[in-house]
């Protein structure tokens, strides 16, 4: 798993991406690459959590201070070419849900 943040006090929300990924990946990592250095710079992010289980199956989470931030991000021309990438040629499935973070604890032994 990778992390790229702490996260901030509540409310803020996480935007929950699961992939599966088509055969054809040319050029994909390039893209991944851009997305998220053009997403980490856009106003209200947060920071992104992301991992890929055995099956190939990616996981992301990203974070946002706020829904205008959210829909800013996914009308972004270059992401918006990304998304159509994405459908036509990276991804035999995808699912995105929107969440508002309420309340967040957590327990560390470290």
């Amino acid at each position: 798993m990778t992390t790229s943040f702490a996260r901030p006090a509540p409310p803020y929300y996480a935007v929950i991406i699961t992939a599966r990924p088509a055969a054809d990946l040319e050029g994909y990592a390039a893209m991944s690459e851009r997305m998220a250095a053009l997403g980490e710079a856009q106003p209200g992010y947060l920071g992104r959590e992301s991992l890929t289980d055995e099956n190939g199956r990616d996981l992301t989470v990203i974070y946002y201070a706020d829904e205008a931030s959210i829909a800013a991000w996914k009308a972004h021309p270059e992401h918006l070419e990304a998304q159509r990438l994405g459908r036509e040629r990276w991804y035999s499935s995808y699912s995105v849900e929107v969440a508002r973070v309420e309340r967040a604890y957590a327990f560390s032994r470290d």
